[in-house]
């Protein structure tokens, strides 16, 4: 009997490009739910039903016929339904109720501090829930990961990322832009907590071409604390950016200049979301919807300060969510991960899994020393 993965919020965009990698490199059966339960591409080889996630009983039960017996494989919920910033737990405690794998493409740190809460009763039951899956989070950590097992140790974490346009990922992803400006955040810098304000402290840092040199900020994401609490380095800055560079000075106008109390506002986010969306469909045919993403580790190694670094890009960001997601789905399937509670990727996925995956699906890690280390 085939294996099934349940994904809710697979109309959307994210979704959509999860189901895809979820097909093309597993037999499982997959089901996508969405307010429309009607599929753009009728002969795609799954299944869409309509499912409204403030339904919580006809959540719960359509998890719960997800159950398996206990010598079946578990099956897989993918929780790719966003803005994370709204959502509750009862998801993730559905999937532990009934013993069922879970995954999920959750992009702010207040949902994944909700989550891991639940890290016990996970393990009691049997269950693996693998939180922040998708592009940045996700690959990104697993990037991190990478190059802080080449150092002996570690001090400074880099991890900064630029988004060509919209990145293809729809409406959501802007409002998830936006609500990160609303306040300042927590971020580990000198071995302490420190205040921060969202897209400040601009730096321009060198990615893989097309890109070239690109402005980033500071950004409120579930990295800035995940990544302390997963390695022992002093400093962890996470930092974003578009291109073009005018998003970057326009988004920065916003989170300066605006008054707070205008981003707390519900329709004020909304509207900004869909103006920035408008805006990008015009520029998207000129910038691209890719992504790039760079990591560098400072420390040492055999006693000397060194610093290795990981760049890596892909020409569509919903697409490379899509695998960084759809990946850990396929090692859930197949066995290979199993260690039940709730993780990050960076907690969960070994670097040698994360480097196969990649490779299945072709995209390269460029990876080395910095000139001064060789």
């Amino acid at each position: 009997m085939a294996s099934q993965v349940l994904i809710l919020g697979g109309r959307g965009r994210i979704g959509q490009q999860v189901a895809a990698d979820v097909i093309a490199y597993t037999q499982a059966a997959v089901t996508v739910t969405g307010r429309n339960p009607s599929l753009p591409n009728p002969d795609a080889p799954l299944r869409a039903i309509a499912l409204d996630l403030a339904d919580r009983d006809r959540v719960t039960a359509t998890i719960q016929a997800l159950k398996t017996s206990a010598d079946q494989p578990k099956n897989v919920v993918v929780h790719c339904a966003g803005p994370f910033h709204y959502r509750d737990t009862d998801v993730l405690q559905a999937c532990i109720n009934a013993g069922v794998n879970y995954v999920d493409v959750s992009d702010h740190p207040s949902y994944t501090r909700k989550v891991v809460k639940l890290c016990a009763a996970a393990e009691t039951a049997g269950v693996t829930a693998i939180v922040n899956t998708g592009i940045f989070p996700g690959i990104s950590n697993s990037m991190v990961r990478h190059d802080v097992e080449q150092l002996d140790q570690t001090d400074h974490i880099h991890l900064s990322y630029v988004v060509g346009g919209s990145g293809g990922a729809g409406l959501t992803v802007m409002r998830t832009t936006f609500l990160g400006l609303q306040k300042p955040f927590q971020a580990w810098i000198g071995g302490q907590w420190q205040t921060v304000k969202p897209y400040s402290d601009r730096e321009l840092i060198e990615f893989p071409p097309p890109y070239g040199r690109v402005g980033v900020y500071w950004f409120d994401m579930p990295e800035t604390f995940t990544l302390p609490e997963a390695f022992p380095a002093q400093t962890v800055v996470t930092k974003f950016g578009s291109a073009p560079d005018f998003y970057n000075h326009l988004t920065w106008s916003v989170a300066h200049g605006w008054h707070p109390r205008l981003l707390q506002t519900p329709a004020v986010i909304e509207f900004l979301s869909r103006v920035s969306y408008a805006m990008t469909k015009v520029t998207d045919r000129f910038s691209g919807i890719g992504v790039a993403i760079r990591s560098c580790v400072t420390g040492h190694k055999n006693g000397h300060p060194a610093s290795y670094c990981s760049t890596l890009t892909h020409t569509n960001t919903a697409i490379a969510a899509g695998i960084g997601t759809g990946s850990i789905v396929q090692l859930l399937l197949a066995g290979h991960l199993h260690q039940p509670g709730v993780w990050t990727v960076e907690q969960a996925l070994p670097t040698v899994l994360f480097q196969e995956v990649m490779a299945q699906r072709h995209l390269k890690l460029h990876s080395g020393w910095l000139p001064s280390n060789k």
